[in-house]
């Protein structure tokens, strides 16, 4: 799990976004950094730019520590293809991000924690690691013990969001077949990534 201080929603508050696009958020109701000097404005540098676009997509996937996002930059650049495109495609190949897309959880945290607890299992092995790299054609499941948890069902319910087309989803079974890696333009993010300025980030 990340070592983490502060709040989950004040990484809202300091990029300026709801990153998770939910009600609760707190940046609904103040749209500013915190601090007292939140609300000063002043226009950022390239560096700076770059700098808020790695923690977006840092963020949004839970946080994720950087020696282990700068690996994905690393494998990224070394697969064949467009950089962008690739990170793209293992931060979303992550087991943890694969079970909140499909809902079986609220939030991408709680994701990391369902799989780190041993509630899923992929092609009917349990897997307890958040980071694993799911493959066209996997099923995921939620356990049968794990079924009926709050949670779960809250989730399995919820109309805050949509299941993306490169997963189906069997809602009676509460299971999920990853069909395909997503371009970019596929993945239901609710704020705008710019993974391309993430690899300018790290090229410098």
């Amino acid at each position: 799990m990340s070592k983490r201080l502060k709040s989950k929603y004040k990484i809202n508050r300091r990029l300026r976004v709801n990153l998770w696009g939910r009600p609760k958020s707190p940046f609904n109701r103040r749209e500013y950094g915190p601090g007292e000097h939140g609300q000063r404005r002043r226009k950022p540098s390239d560096y700076s730019v770059q700098l808020q676009a790695k923690q977006k997509l840092k963020g949004y996937y839970g946080n994720i520590g950087e020696k282990q996002f700068r690996r994905y930059y690393q494998e990224a650049e070394r697969r064949r293809g467009s950089t962008s495109e690739n990170l793209i495609e293992a931060l979303e190949r992550r087991l943890d991000a694969v079970v909140y897309r499909a809902k079986f959880v609220p939030t991408v945290f709680a994701a990391r924690q369902f799989v780190n607890h041993g509630h899923v299992k992929v092609n009917g092995r349990r897997v307890n690691i958040p980071s694993f790299q799911v493959q066209d054609g996997d099923l995921i499941e939620v356990k049968d013990k794990s079924r009926a948890l709050g949670m779960v069902l809250e989730a399995m319910s919820s109309q805050e969001r949509d299941i993306p087309d490169y997963i189906q989803v069997d809602e009676r079974k509460m299971a999920a077949s990853y069909v395909r890696a997503p371009k970019l333009e596929d993945v239901p993010y609710p704020v705008t990534m710019e993974p391309n300025l993430v690899i300018e980030f790290y090229s410098r």
